[in-house]
């Protein structure tokens, strides 16, 4: 039986930066792992129906690549915080999240306010509501990060 990982799929808007990237890295997952890689099958579908902004246009409510978001348990009403980011920066254990993982894909586009959910390989199923966003590139001026 193949793992399999899993992320809602809700209306998305990306920049035009994190897009091209991210098209990039799912495509070359695609490549080299192909049906094994769940999350980047996942990914390439969400890239291809997301709705495409310049980084100077991103809401500052928008969670995009690099950046820090509060999250919030809605079981218990926990917060954490994590950082978006592409797989070869990635250390959980430090809050540094891949956007290639079931948590990290989930948050990719979504908005403050907004539910997301995910399912790991393993079958745990997770959610947590977009509380804030403690930084975001763009709202900084950085729009090539």
């Amino acid at each position: 039986m193949q793992a399999t990982a899993s992320f809602t799929r809700l209306e998305r808007t990306l920049t035009q930066l994190d897009h091209a990237r991210l098209h990039k890295l799912a495509a070359h997952a695609l490549q080299t792992r192909g049906a094994a890689d769940p999350i980047a099958q996942a990914l390439e579908e969400m890239l291809d129906c997301s709705e495409i902004v310049a980084p100077q246009d991103a809401s500052p409510d928008l969670v995009t690549m690099n950046s820090r978001v509060e999250l919030e348990d809605p079981a218990n009403g926990e917060r954490y915080t994590i950082t978006l980011c592409y797989p070869r920066d990635a250390k959980p254990s430090e809050g540094e999240v891949s956007v290639m993982s079931p948590v990290g894909a989930s948050l990719l586009g979504a908005r403050v306010g907004q539910l997301v959910e995910w399912t790991t390989p393993a079958g745990v199923h997770g959610s947590a509501r977009v509380a804030a966003l403690q930084f975001q590139p763009e709202a900084a001026g950085e729009y090539l990060r």
